[in-house]
């Protein structure tokens, strides 16, 4: 937990070390004010009121100099709360800009975007509001614990043998906890999602969810949240009763000790008394680190989320990166499961595509087709074989070699908040006018403007709601054209788009062909026809291979593919008359 804390202050790390030093002090001073009162209240019983008197300015003294330097702590435990907000969020912020794009995940994301939040915020009120008192608990009965030993040996190693059984009491709630704890987190990150999701897709949800909006799963997440919080809520309850029931049975075991040594040594009633009263101030410290100890494991589950997200390796980067030498793509004897213990997508797959040809994907769902996309783009690394891009090895380039080598286009194209200029430019941000209103002529976006008003300045929206699917894709391919990278990937460009936008896109790519190595994944005719070639996968290999013409010959998986698409496009719902005119 604390290795993590510091991690996340990076070169800031000496701001927590003097805030820690501080607050050790602290609970110093506590602990021999508290000790004053030994001296003050033996010569009060004694009668010696002058001697007491001089001890009880000490003890004021001793108050005044907490006070002040409490306020001293707080205000630094504040500043390592801030730096923990800035340095912190920009340490997981580097950390992820370095991830592969494969590590991106719903369930990353939704865990990233909680921590980034709610996680931070939780672990920078520890030292502002948590570890003082908890630094100052742990602090303060060591300093009376010396003075129990002073007044009488076996009080004072009682108190010495009270501290692990506290220590492990808490360590075992805590265990206890930590479960339920994470699994809130986990509970917490999804419905988060699934209230932001319930957002943005009102138009969908409506259309099939009736009058309430479709808030089926969104209720569902939250009954899921309500019952971690729950389970977390009894568990926290319990761990804290029984923290306090361990406080309180080392407090009695003290007080026992305490009036057994009283019965053995009448004479000294005043010693004991005394002694009495420090058992109290050592117990006092104890029940407040028992009271922060579900707060502290709360942070830890975030800090260990923080952790999970630091320990994620980076794809490593060559030590001395190689150019590749043209735009052509080839797979050999590739091997990738996306998990140990789960079943490998590609199984020995193999494949070539030549520069400045367009080759097709296709096969049914599962079959590795996307996963041969994200390995040419190196999502992931390749469990076995290796991925070439220009006769060199994706892992041999280095991330901006690799990135200036693909363009890609996403079944599902995200547009950010700005005008269709911005979004197209975000390819290349330095680019013209003429080299924007080339690509959107190239990616059939022109006639789009031409009915806009406001033409290339218009807002999109966010994510591109204001508008179509069809738009925002063909802004998504003049994003890709303008970037001119010598490989285009394309995965189901076309797929949910009405005819009019699927002719738009085909078009885009046939001007494509000889000038940019093009590999799509189609399950549109009119797109697979227009390759150069076609490669059927199936369980993760190539089934087939070869041009349009051979494929459609051989009786093959693809002959197949084409007779089924041709016969769904023949279908028609046939008029009433001629419906009778086939009965007859």
């Amino acid at each position: 937990m604390l290795k993590t804390f510091i991690q996340l202050l990076g070169e800031q790390a000496p701001v927590f070390r003097r805030y820690a030093s501080m607050a050790i002090v602290y609970g110093v001073l506590c602990g021999l004010t508290i000790t004053v009162l030994v001296p003050v209240l033996s010569h009060l019983l004694a009668g010696e009121v002058q001697a007491a008197s001089l001890w009880l300015v000490v003890l004021l003294a001793g108050m005044v100099v907490c006070w002040a330097w409490r306020r001293v702590v707080e205000r630094a435990g504040v500043r390592v709360g801030v730096t923990v907000l800035q340095t912190g969020r920009q340490r997981i912020g580097v950390q992820v800009a370095g991830l592969p794009v494969g590590w991106f995940t719903p369930e990353n994301t939704a865990r990233l975007s909680h921590v980034v939040t709610q996680g931070m915020m939780q672990v920078a009120q520890l030292p502002a509001h948590v570890l003082t008192p908890v630094i100052n608990g742990a602090v303060t009965p060591l300093v009376v614990m010396l003075a129990l030993f002073a007044l009488h040996w076996s009080l004072g190693l009682l108190a010495l043998l009270s501290l692990p059984v506290l220590a492990t009491a808490l360590l075992l709630t805590a265990r206890l906890g930590q479960r339920a704890d994470a699994a809130y987190h986990r509970q917490f990150a999804a419905t988060s999602a699934r209230m932001v999701e319930f957002a943005q897709a009102q138009s969908v949800l409506r259309a099939f969810g009736g009058e309430g909006g479709g808030t089926r799963l969104l209720e569902q997440a939250i009954a899921d949240q309500r019952q971690a919080g729950s389970r977390l809520i009894i568990l926290s309850s319990l761990s804290a009763v029984f923290n306090a029931w361990v406080v309180q049975a080392i407090f009695g075991a003290l007080l026992v000790a305490g009036a057994l040594w009283l019965q053995m040594d009448m004479d000294r009633v005043i010693a004991v008394i005394v002694a009495l009263l420090l058992v109290i101030r050592f117990v006092d410290p104890l029940l407040e680190v028992a009271a922060y100890g579900e707060v502290l494991r709360g942070a830890r589950g975030q800090l260990d989320a923080v952790r999970d997200i630091l320990a994620v390796q980076p794809l490593p980067e060559p030590a001395a990166p190689q150019a590749p030498g043209d735009g052509s793509v080839e797979l050999c004897d590739v091997r990738m499961r996306y998990a140990p213990g789960q079943p490998e997508v590609l199984r020995g797959l193999s494949l070539r595509v030549a520069p400045g040809s367009m080759t097709a994907l296709v096969g049914a769902s599962g079959s590795g087709k996307s996963t041969v996309l994200r390995l040419i783009a190196r999502f992931f690394d390749v469990d076995g074989g290796s991925v070439r891009v220009g006769g060199v090895d994706v892992r041999e380039m280095s991330s901006e070699q690799l990135a200036g080598q693909i363009s890609q286009i996403f079944q599902d194209s995200y547009l950010f908040q700005g005008s269709i200029a911005d979004n197209i430019r975000i390819g290349k941000p330095d680019a013209s006018e003429a080299e924007v209103l080339e690509a959107v002529a190239q990616a059939g976006v022109s006639e789009i403007i031409a009915r806009l008003p406001e033409g290339l300045a218009t807002a999109v929206g966010e994510g591109g709601v204001r508008l179509s699917g069809g738009e925002r894709q063909r802004i998504a391919i003049a994003r890709a054209l303008i970037k001119d990278a010598p490989i285009l990937l394309v995965d189901e460009a076309t797929a949910a788009l009405d005819a009019e936008n699927q002719a738009a896109i085909a078009e885009a790519l046939v001007r494509l062909r000889g000038k940019r190595t093009v590999i799509v994944i189609a399950h549109q005719l009119s797109t697979v026809a227009m390759a150069d070639q076609i490669v059927v996968l199936a369980g993760g290999q190539v089934n087939e291979q070869g041009t349009p013409a051979q494929l459609s010959h051989n009786g093959g998986p693809y002959a197949q593919f084409l007779a089924q698409r041709r016969a769904a496009k023949g279908w028609r719902i046939a008029s009433p008359s001629q419906q009778a005119g086939t009965v007859s």
